[in-house]
């Protein structure tokens, strides 16, 4: 008998989450267009962390992959990786803020319409 996943029982379930490490450092890379040293080079720099297999091999996911993406174009863009890990760091601030405020902007909205049956 197979052991429980966590997920409903279908193991590939998990390859729908962004943030399960499913891909090798060599697969990562040749989705990216990039040498393994790039990524090696942000691992390094603190500018992403992938994952460790129990033999210590990086796994990256998703997520990760989306994030070295985004640095790599800010590279491309004469920023340094530390500038590019700020200027990424402040987007994600950015995105997040926005979506508090339209999540929050609903909650007014709702209030008033529960306040003012008329409309």
């Amino acid at each position: 008998m197979a052991a429980s996943t966590g997920t409903g029982g279908d193991p590939l379930r998990r390859l729908d989450d962004p943030d399960y490490p499913a891909l090798t450092m060599s697969q990562a890379a040749d989705l990216l267009g990039v040498q393994a040293a790039f990524l090696r080079s942000l691992d390094g720099s603190g500018a992403l962390q992938p994952h460790r297999s129990p033999g210590g091999h990086r796994r990256y996911s998703r997520a990760q992959l989306a994030q070295a993406a985004r640095l790599r174009t800010l590279l491309d863009q004469g920023h340094s990786l530390a500038s590019a890990g700020v200027i990424a760091g402040l987007q994600d601030e950015l995105a997040s803020a926005r979506e508090d405020t339209a999540r929050l902007q609903g909650a007014v909205e709702r209030l008033r319409a529960e306040q003012d049956p008329q409309g």
